[in-house]
Parts: structure tokens; C-alpha cells; sequence
């Protein structure tokens, strides 16, 4: 396994590393604003473009088409699940968009360096957001999620960065990094938006507050990022020096594990887990008539345990152990999840979820970047992400349509069972590269 060309001093290693934690915490907090939001804020967009002769807006196009999906299946479908179909599938397009631009975004990074990459991102998710907070119609908020999706690069960036100043040893400590990141704001975020959304500054658009503030955190983030964020691309600062504009050609390394099995191992990890993501606020409706507080308390909880363990187990441990704790965990609970009846065991599956979220897209991630040069990282890390975005754009469709055809107990099992064959390629085809292993610990061979 080959090194930085320039090697990172601990000093420099870690001031960059904190300008990743910072501003990583500022874009998620503001990504995720948004999330409990959702349910309102369309049925701020349906009462105000509701069906009358004559009309043919956007908003009544797409809901007719998802009420023609719900109706077609034999099970009745609860009218109050319409706002949480079109939040998903409103969520399916930002991750179609994303599985699109993320190859482009890493590319580009390689090519002209990641700081440059991560500006021009930066300017996107300013005018994603700066369109929310204008958004008094449907068609305005739909072009701020459409922006949002094809110019949001923060995170495999940072991805690429993290590899960029770190050596092999380092690099599952670094990787989860971004994993507390992600659990921090998603325990914190959604609240702070729900607080703000009870402000109400402009009339024509109740969330202007909640918008708004995004919009405030993107801003201090691009600032701070364009201050004082360097170049890690050794490729890109010799390019910057030399004044030529020609990469070099990325030397051909031996492979470990092959992009195409990571890349794949992903999308399949992320089909199903996602899938099974979206039905849990009809699963425990149906179960518990679990409202909005007590989801709330449930997503919080997996948030916190999951930040508890990427701080210690995740960053501690090799990324193959950590990938294969998290796929064994993420199988037994889609059996428990296919077969309680209580609370407590909803909340033992909810850990069970929780040591998933903590550990199998970092592992994976850290697995990636081992197997990526340094000037092709920002390329197959970009490609590692888009194939995960391709399963989270499939997979709510996929698994909710199983869940209202056959049934609760047939959908967690068929997700079990999937995610078995995951475990199958995890523990039989995966291994872990040579020169990786983290002192003081034993990695099991794939």
C-alpha cells in the first residue's frame, strides 16, 4: 500500500481535521433541519395548491401519480401516509441526483483539487438553500432539493480529504470522524429545525425562519471552509506550483478488494437498510400508533447510541471487523423487526440499528479509499458514494412496496434474508488489505 507522496505531520494532520469536523457538523446540522419538517411543509404545499378545475401544477401532477401507486395495491393504504410517500419519493430524486453528480464531484477533485471541488459545492448548497427560504410555491422548493442533489459533495470530499491526510493505520480513526459527524447532527439537527419552524418571520412561507438559519450555517461554513481550509491533493498543489493544468496519470496499484465488489457490497448493504429505514414510521403506526414525538425519541436514541459507538468502537477498531459487526447487527434486527410486539423489543432492534448506522458505511468507506491512488481517490470514493445512492434510491420503493403487498413479517424477512447474502460477501469475500491493521488488534480474514 503506497503512502502520501508528502507526508501529513500530526500537527498539520490534526488542524485540518478540525476544519473537516467543524464544517462537516455545519452542513449536516443544516442538511437535517429539513427532515422533521417534511410532513408540515408539504401539507403547507398542498393546502395552498389544492386540486380545483382547470389546475395543473407540479405539486397535484406528482401526487396524483403517487396516489395511482398507493391505490394499486390490494391492501388499503391510510390517507395519512400520503405526506410520507411524497417526502420519500421527494427523497428517492435527491438520491438519484446524487448518484449522478458524485462520480463528476470526485473527478473534478482529482482533476483541479479538492478545495476547489468543495467551493463550487459549496456555492451550489447556497443557492439550494437560499431557494428554500424563497420557496412560497412547490415548484421553487422542488428546484431547491434538485440544486441540492446535484451540487452536494461535502461528505465524500471530506471522505477524500480524510484519505488524503492519513496513512493506512489512520485511516478507520479518520473515516469515523464523519461518522460522528452524521450521528451528532442527526441527534440535534432535526430538533433545532422543528424549533425554529415555529417561528414564523414571512407569512408567504412559514419556514423561512428554519430556511433561513440553513442558509446563515451554509454561509459561515463556506466562509470558514474558503479561509481556511488548504490543499490536500499532493497532485493539485505540484499542478498549483508548476502552473500546468495536465494531471498525471494515476500509478496502477494491486487491489485487495476490487472497486467493483465494494461498490457493489454497498449498494446492496444500502437497498435494503434503507428500505427498511422508510417503513419504520409505518411499521410502528401500525404497531404502537407511534406519532411524531415518539418517532422522534426513537431516531433519537439510535442517533445517540450510534455517536457513542463511532467515538469508540468504530474509530478503534480495523474497518473490516467494524463492517462485519454492523451487517450481523443489521440482520438480526430486521428478523426481530419482522416478529415484536412490545416497545422494549422495538428499542433492543433500534441498538441493533443503531450499531449499523455507526459502523457499516464508514467501514466501508475506509475499505474504498485503501484500494484507491492518490490521484484517483476523489474518483472512486465519488463512485463508492453514488453506487450507495442508487440502492437509497431504490430501496424505500422496493421494501415499502413488499410491506403493503405481503405483510410486515414476509418484508423483515425477506430483508433478512438479504441481508444475509450481505453477511455472505462480507465475511467470504471481503479481506483486509495488507499493512492496514491497527496496532493491538486482529483482523478476521475474509
Amino acid at each position: 500500500m503506497s503512502s502520501l507522496a508528502v507526508p501529513v505531520s500530526d500537527v498539520r494532520r490534526k488542524q485540518i481535521l478540525k476544519i473537516l469536523f467543524i464544517s462537516l457538523l455545519l452542513d449536516l446540522i443544516s442538511f437535517t433541519f429539513i427532515l422533521p419538517l417534511y410532513p408540515k411543509l408539504l401539507e403547507f404545499y398542498r393546502n395552498l395548491e389544492k386540486p380545483s378545475p382547470g389546475s395543473d401544477t407540479i405539486f397535484n401532477r406528482v401526487f396524483q401519480g403517487l396516489n395511482t401507486y398507493k391505490n394499486s395495491f390490494s391492501r388499503p393504504i391510510s390517507d395519512r401516509y400520503d405526506i410520507v410517500l411524497l417526502g420519500g419519493a421527494l427523497g428517492s430524486l435527491f438520491s438519484l441526483l446524487q448518484a449522478i453528480a458524485s462520480p463528476v464531484i470526485g473527478t473534478l477533485s482529482d482533476k483541479y483539487g479538492r478545495r476547489r471541488a468543495l467551493l463550487w459545492s459549496m456555492a451550489g448548497n447556497l443557492i439550494s438553500v437560499a431557494l428554500w427560504v424563497a420557496a412560497t410555491d412547490f415548484r421553487t422548493f422542488l428546484a431547491s432539493r434538485v440544486v441540492g442533489g446535484l451540487s452536494e459533495g461535502n461528505v465524500q470530499l471530506a471522505l477524500a480529504i480524510a484519505t488524503d491526510i492519513s496513512n493506512e493505520q489512520q485511516r478507520g480513526a479518520t473515516m469515523a470522524l464523519v461518522g460522528v459527524c452524521f450521528s451528532i447532527a442527526f441527534t440535534f439537527g432535526p430538533a433545532l429545525g422543528a424549533a425554529l419552524s415555529n417561528v414564523t418571520t414571512v407569512a408567504a412561507n412559514p419556514f423561512a425562519t428554519a430556511a433561513g438559519f440553513s442558509l446563515f450555517l451554509i454561509a459561515v461554513e463556506t466562509i470558514y471552509l474558503y479561509s481556511y481550509l488548504p490543499e490536500t491533493l499532493p497532485m493539485a498543489s505540484a499542478i498549483h506550483s508548476s502552473g500546468e493544468t495536465r494531471v498525471e496519470k494515476a500509478t496502477p496499484r494491486q487491489r485487495t478488494n476490487s472497486h467493483l465488489l465494494l461498490n457493489f457490497t454497498h449498494f446492496i448493504f444500502v437497498l435494503f437498510f434503507s428500505g427498511m429505514e422508510f417503513s419504520l414510521p409505518f411499521m410502528t403506526y401500525d404497531l404502537f400508533s407511534y406519532g411524531s414525538s415518539q418517532s422522534g425519541r426513537l431516531l433519537g436514541f439510535i442517533g445517540l447510541v450510534a455517536s457513542i459507538l463511532q467515538g469508540s468502537f468504530t474509530r478503534r477498531v480495523h474497518p473490516l471487523r467494524v463492517v462485519q459487526t454492523g451487517v450481523a447487527a443489521s440482520a438480526a434486527s430486521f428478523f426481530l423487526l419482522g416478529v415484536l410486539s412490545t416497545e422494549r423489543g422495538l428499542y433492543f432492534a433500534a441498538a441493533l440499528l443503531a450499531v449499523t448506522s455507526a459502523t457499516v458505511v464508514t467501514g466501508l468507506n475506509s475499505l474504498s479509499s485503501f484500494e484507491a491512488g492518490e490521484g484517483e481517490r476523489g474518483n472512486k470514493l465519488g463512485n463508492h458514494r453514488s453506487w450507495g445512492q442508487f440502492g437509497r434510491t431504490l430501496g424505500p420503493v422496493i421494501f415499502c412496496s413488499l410491506y403493503w403487498w405481503a405483510g410486515r413479517d414476509i418484508a423483515y424477512a425477506v430483508g433478512g434474508a438479504g441481508m444475509l447474502g450481505v453477511c455472505g460477501l462480507v465475511f467470504g469475500a471481503l479481506k483486509a488489505p495488507p499493512g492496514t491493521e491497527i496496532k493491538g488488534t486482529k483482523v478476521a480474514k475474509g
